[in-house]
């Protein structure tokens, strides 16, 4: 149960199970015991005042049985009116009628569509769409991009793609897939210095390996609903199966030849062609941190270590220097490190950092949980901690850290909070998942950036591309209500093209007479940085407005963003989101201070932020939500965030203006205000996208892709997770009317919690 609760630390422990177990109290009340009537039933019903009484009572206790009967024996199936509303500290509150549109099913931890028959009327909307079957089709029927027809959602009066026609008998050829730049180009040799190549062992004999892909999308593949591969400059003409991308680091052979003997239980026709080049590497004997190391001494004049912000700059006719950029992953003591975990992480260091020549670079924060560990005064005592909990490829790269280290390192009294619902101590992981990553980045100087990243998460292609696209995006964007795209989901199918977002963005704004965020927020009780003393700002020389006042368009272009998020950045007042005011340390006779929130703590942040957050925990005792506050810190302090609309999959055919209206059906048409998709009472909906915290599809879609058979409930009932009935596996892949294994365009899953059978 322990390792459960740090896993889930967004919002689904047992202090938010309580706090949902509270609310729900009034709608199970027990009925009295029955009482012995004191008057006799003779004398009662004898005296006419008595038997009116009688037949009133009865009367009201009939119809209350029967409201009780109607309503209680639905109430995990419908529309729940009079909820707690916890935006108003636990006032019970009535919810809006445009509320109960959206806010149409609440069940503690669950999805709860267990009883969706009994009451098709009342079901949430999403439950009434049918489950996409596209994702579920394998390699047999992969085409070109071109010809490509996906099942969901097609264009207006577009065929259906199935029944399928196999494209092969046997299988395609995938070929290597490089998203790095050609490092030997004229192009790049020009501009940057020569990047060397790094290798897996210390005698150079073994490089870092390629990972491979297949041209084409199998057809009938749904296309993503939110966000999208071609705004971010992510390929979407290929598509990964499983040996493609995890053979090259162990997948698919065994110990005895340096694999991690996964896999081989699966169906795997074909898969010998990711070993032609390279033969199956030995990985036993792997020290990653040392790989890192030789791979930066190599290439270490490439880097411009600096607390520069911006992008490279040319100097008298030199080659340009490029920033580095940290993966810092969080793990725990009591972590299972299961095979499929090992592979994920071999990758993310190839791909990013070998396959770079340094540019990024992978560490561990490892949290040992036993406060009195003498982890800092005994070397032996370290060393044991990291072979109990962390395979030895990955310990040159652990940095071990506890909560009694952020005690010593942010001491003192944080003052009162707004709120607490976790009620969890301030300097825990729960609350304030930022501080370990804080002291990393001020005693590592050398990184300009810091991706800050969980284990449950996957990405479905190569990392550099992921990584490094967002990067390029993220610089790209316009500061100009830069918040205001941020805090919606970017829906293509429903708002076009990214130039007509942006342009409704604009329009919805001036309709809600709401200033535009641009530059430090100013609110009561507001301290400035020491820099901000001293005179300097965040908002960069491009943004200087004309003599009318207006900002130029360009405002902020070419800057690096000094936060990246995954989800949007909505504003918590009103949202419904349960940590909204835990908030720490500011006068709490004034109003809350603006916040902004982005939930899933992955997420890349700037040097500059992470020193203001620094800051402000250390010199002013402040403190939010681990969610809460790198944002607030970047509104706060005027500092370029957004978020990156990456592609998102949904596992039903819903139509596409209810995505929009349950997505972005706060004020708005946002995700801030009432109706955000955050609010505890909405945030059923993201159950069946392919990344949320609390996502059932992701883990069921991630599972059928390694080959592995799942319990799947998708059909007329609906199903939830682990239910249903068996599909996919070897057998299904394999037999006659079987496509082959799945191969899907890159994308991000979250919770990962389980991978092969042998987990559970």
């Amino acid at each position: 149960m322990e390792q459960a609760s740090f896993l889930t630390r967004s919002k689904s422990d047992s202090s938010f199970s309580s706090i949902l177990s509270n609310r729900d109290e009034k709608y199970f009340l027990l009925p009295l015991p029955f009482q012995q009537p004191k008057i006799r039933v003779r004398a009662l019903l004898g005296h006419c005042l008595y038997r009116r009484v009688v037949i009133w009572s009865l009367t009201i206790v009939f119809v209350l049985c029967l409201t009780l009967s109607t309503n209680g024996g639905h109430i995990r199936h419908g529309r729940l009116r009079g909820l707690v509303d916890f935006r108003g500290g636990g006032q019970s509150k009535q919810t809006s009628g445009k509320e109960n549109e959206l806010i149409t099913f609440v069940v503690a931890g669950g999805r709860g569509d267990d009883g969706a028959q009994d009451d098709p009327d009342n079901m949430p909307h999403w439950l009434k769409y049918k489950h996409l079957d596209g994702y579920f089709t394998g390699l047999k029927a992969l085409v070109p991009v071109r010809n490509h027809t996906p099942e969901y959602p097609r264009e207006q009066g577009q065929d259906s793609p199935f029944p399928l026609t196999m494209s092969y008998t046997g299988l395609p050829t995938p070929t290597p897939y490089v998203p790095q730049p050609d490092y030997n180009s004229p192009k790049y040799t020009d501009r940057y210095h020569e990047v060397k190549t790094c290798y897996l062992d210390k005698g150079n004999t073994v490089p870092a390996p390629d990972l491979y892909a297949y041209t084409g999308v199998v057809q009938g593949q749904p296309e993503p609903v939110i966000g999208s591969h071609n705004l971010l400059g992510i390929r979407d003409d290929v598509c990964f199966d499983r040996f493609g991308r995890y053979g090259p680091y162990g997948l698919g052979y065994d110990f005895y030849e340096g694999g991690l003997d996964v896999g081989m239980d699966t169906e795997q026709a074909g898969s010998q062609v990711v070993w032609e080049k390279t033969g199956k590497i030995n990985y036993n004997s792997m020290d990653w941190g040392d790989a890192q190391k030789r791979c930066y001494d190599s290439n270490e004049k490439r880097f411009d270590e600096g607390e520069d912000n911006g992008p490279p700059t040319r100097i008298s006719g030199d080659l340009e220097k490029i920033p580095r950029t940290a993966i810092v992953v969080r793990t725990y003591v009591g972590f299972q490190w299961t095979p499929h975990v090992i592979l994920n992480f071999r990758a993310m260091i190839s791909e990013l950092s070998l396959r770079s020549g340094a540019e990024y670079a992978m560490h561990f924060l490892l949290h040992v949980r036993d406060d009195d560990a003498p982890i800092w005064a005994d070397g032996s005592i370290a060393q044991r901690v990291l072979d109990e909990n962390v395979p030895p490829e990955f310990h040159t790269i652990c940095t071990l850290w506890s909560k009694a280290q952020m005690r010593l390192l942010y001491p003192g009294n944080f003052g009162s909070s707004f709120s607490d619902p976790s009620n969890a101590d301030i300097h825990g992981v729960y609350r304030s998942a930022h501080l370990p990553l804080q002291h990393f980045a001020m005693t590592h100087s050398q990184y300009a950036h810091f991706w800050n990243w969980e284990m449950d998460m996957r990405w479905l292609g190569n990392y550099y591309e992921l990584f490094d696209r967002l990067g390029i995006w993220a610089r790209r964007q316009s500061r100009v209500e830069m918040w205001e795209r941020s805090e919606r989901y970017y829906i293509p199918h429903h708002h076009g093209s990214w130039a007509d977002f942006t342009a409704l963005v604009h329009n919805e704004t001036l309709t809600s007479s709401r200033r535009p965020v641009l530059g430090p927020a100013l609110f009561p009780g507001r301290k400035p940085l020491r820099v901000e003393q001293f005179g300097q700002h965040a908002l960069p020389a491009s943004c200087t407005a004309s003599a009318d006042g207006t900002v130029p368009s360009d405002c902020g272009v070419g800057e690096d963003a000094d936060l990246i998020t995954l989800n949007p950045l909505f504003n918590t007042d009103e949202s419904g989101w349960i940590f909204a005011e835990d908030v720490t340390g500011y006068d709490t006779s004034l109003p809350v201070p603006p916040r902004r929130c982005a939930i899933v703590t992955a997420s890349r942040l700037s040097r500059r932020l992470l020193v203001a957050m620094h800051e402000e925990t250390w010199a002013m005792r402040h403190a939010m939500f681990s969610e809460m506050f790198p944002a607030s810190m970047a509104l706060h302090h005027g500092m370029k965030a957004v978020y990156a609309p990456h592609p998102v999959y949904l596992d039903r055919e819903w139509e596409i203006e209810m995505v929009d209206r349950a997505f972005n059906g706060g004020r708005d048409h946002s995700a801030s205000g009432h109706g955000s998709p955050f609010d505890l009472e909405n945030e059923h909906n993201h159950k069946g996208t392919s990344w949320y915290y609390h996502s059932e599809f992701a883990g069921l879609l991630w599972r059928r892709w390694l080959g592995y058979p799942q319990m799947d409930g998708r059909g007329e009932d609906g199903g939830r997770s682990r239910e249903g009935r068996l599909r996919g596996g070897r057998a299904e892949e394999e037999g006659e009317e079987g496509s082959g294994r799945l191969c899907l365009r890159s994308v991000l899953v979250h919770p990962i919690k389980w991978e092969s059978p042998e987990d559970i």
